[in-house]
């Protein structure tokens, strides 16, 4: 099956994960998705095919005879959507031979914008890939999915000769939990690559260290009428906080490892408010400072309105890879090399978010980011093109014929 098949076949399959779930997978909609693909990987010939009560989907295409002693690798990706924007019903549209011009999106009018998105003119004479404007596409991360499977069976069909080849496809990523339940006593690889970046030609061993931040804050309401020095308006306090903090140090006015405090959420009244941040910093000890700053702000609101008028609760979520990477690195090399095999230049970017990868680094499985060739990611504007996705293949089979040598 060509790539573009298997993906516009996945995208037809709504799996928005939940943030206000708190099961794996955190909506039961991912297991349409889950039960598919671990289908597809039986009738491949994979053994050790399960779709597991996590939604975790495994399979292992086992070494060629007489290559037993080469690394496992595995290749690893999501099947979840973001929250963020709908992913139901996605309606693909498919442009052969891209202009190279903006795209009007029929469902909506919106404008996919050449000046928004540098890398669409050098997609002049593709076959692009983009959404009627209504919902996301979900190349994030459908796209990683349809290339590793494409790139098994492609290996399978050539029989070009292979190390264990463990794929690993998780629900659950876009809120965090992509690797909570992933089973490495199962997933038996040397080393992997998540398959869930944007440039074709990337690859990633930086990410953000991450940390959720909750203020809970308890006001003191009484009629205005007979408020003075009584009352206390939790939501002018949590008004109060979030000016506290650096109003250039947002997402919106930051890049590459600048770091940042990002609102995601508010809500409250007199009585009570809630401030809901995410935290993040590619350099450990700015990200320290970051935490630090917003336990100083509950100090000096308690000191000023009472104890306990503010709760912090901070949690974090993962860290840098580059600390594991960095003991590792033949394998960002062994990436590069396919890559420039393929004609493709490697681009070394930080992560401004953060992998499954990132987490499974620590728990024991290096695992850097490769590039899946699409763009616009959690929004309407997400778009890919075939001719990208078809390079990502390519690179993902390079690697997948030089594994390296288990050491003795």
């Amino acid at each position: 099956m060509k790539v573009e098949e298997r993906f516009l076949k996945y995208v037809s399959y709504w799996t928005t994960s939940c943030e206000d779930q708190e099961q794996i997978p955190s909506t039961a909609r991912q297991f349409d998705l889950g039960r598919e693909l671990a289908a597809e990987l039986t009738n491949m010939g994979l053994s050790k095919v399960t779709c597991d009560e996590h939604c975790h989907v495994y399979g292992l295409l086992p070494a060629t005879e007489g290559w037993e002693h080469k690394h496992s690798i595995g290749f690893i990706s999501h099947m979840d959507t973001t929250p963020d924007f709908s992913g139901e019903n996605v309606h693909p549209n498919i442009i052969a031979d891209y202009d190279g011009n903006d795209v009007i999106l029929p469902g909506t009018g919106a404008v996919l914008k050449v000046s928004d998105f540098p890398r669409l003119a050098a997609s002049k004479g593709q076959t692009l890939i983009v959404t009627d404007g209504t919902t996301l596409l979900g190349a994030d991360d459908k796209a990683g999915v349809a290339e590793i499977f494409t790139a098994v069976e492609q290996v399978i069909q050539e029989k070009i000769p292979h190390g264990d080849i463990w794929v690993g496809i998780t629900p659950d990523e876009e809120i965090g939990r992509g690797a909570d339940a992933f089973d490495l006593d199962y997933f038996q690889a040397d080393y992997a690559y998540t398959v869930d970046g944007d440039y074709e030609g990337e690859i990633c061993y930086e990410n953000f260290n991450a940390a959720s931040a909750v203020f809970e804050i308890q006001g003191v309401s009484v009629h205005p009428g007979t408020a003075k020095d009584i009352m206390v308006n939790a939501a002018s306090v949590a008004c109060e906080i979030q000016h506290m903090l650096p109003p250039l140090e947002v997402p919106e006015h930051t890049e590459a490892r600048q770091g940042f405090y990002h609102l995601i959420g508010m809500q409250g009244d007199t009585s009570k408010a809630r401030l809901m941040y995410i935290i993040r910093d590619h350099d450990q000890d700015c990200y320290e400072k970051r935490l630090a700053f917003l336990r100083e702000a509950e100090h000096k609101i308690n000191e000023k309105y009472g104890e306990h008028t503010a709760v912090l609760t901070i949690t974090e979520s993962y860290r840098n890879m580059l600390e594991v990477m960095k003991e590792h690195f033949y394998i960002v090399e062994k990436a590069e090399e396919a890559m420039r095999t393929v004609g493709v230049v490697p681009a070394t970017v930080p992560i401004r978010g953060g992998t499954d990868g990132a987490r499974l680094s620590f728990l024991g499985l290096p695992c850097p980011n490769l590039g899946t060739g699409g763009d616009g990611f959690h929004g309407p504007l997400e778009h890919i093109t075939v001719e990208a996705m078809e390079t990502v293949v390519k690179i993902l089979v390079e690697i997948m014929k030089h594994p390296g040598e288990k050491e003795s």
